[in-house]
């Protein structure tokens, strides 16, 4: 997707796109819908594990159960054109993060930080892998994923693609 007319593009960066990107890119999606937003979202991974697949049936239940359908996702890496096609990528921990960055172009158009910094004082913060975790650390995962997809839209609707984290 090109970054046409100043829209709003997120892609949402974890290790396997398995678990909390997928998750958080359905909780961006819910919150702009419901705020009227018109944006674009997307997750990929820095590993190439789940290239194709759906996200964990765990997520999947989860969203589900937040009123959120994410079955549909399939998996994807971070890729070189990425970082032209959306505005901002968000990482959901600190070693994607690191990895986002040692990726990224000379030319990069995206604005790269964590998540979690667009929720006052939580700057830096990681939403932990609910991977081995059980049902209740998905939760956990929604619940600041969806926090921050709140905190998003609100500085969206401030500042547009121009938002700044």
């Amino acid at each position: 997707m090109e970054e046409q007319n100043n829209k709003i593009s997120v892609l949402f960066v974890c290790l396997g796109n398995i678990c909390r990107s997928p998750m958080a890119e359905g909780a961006l999606v819910k919150a702009a819908t419901d705020a009227g937003i018109d944006l674009h979202v997307e997750s990929a991974g820095t590993a190439g594990y789940h290239i194709g697949e759906p996200p964990d049936p765990r997520a999947i239940a989860t969203a589900r159960a937040n009123g959120v359908d994410i079955s549909a996702a399939r998996g994807q890496q971070l890729a070189p054109q990425h970082f032209h096609e959306f505005t901002h990528i968000f990482a959901l921990d600190s070693a994607n993060l690191a990895g986002i960055k040692a990726h990224t172009p000379r030319n990069a158009a995206a604005h790269i930080t964590m998540l979690l910094d667009a929720i006052d004082g939580r700057k830096g913060e990681a939403v932990p892998d609910p991977y081995y975790g059980d049902e209740s650390d998905f939760e956990a995962c929604w619940n600041m994923v969806s926090e921050a997809a709140d905190a998003l839209v609100l500085r969206f609707k401030t500042d547009g693609a121009n938002a700044k984290f």
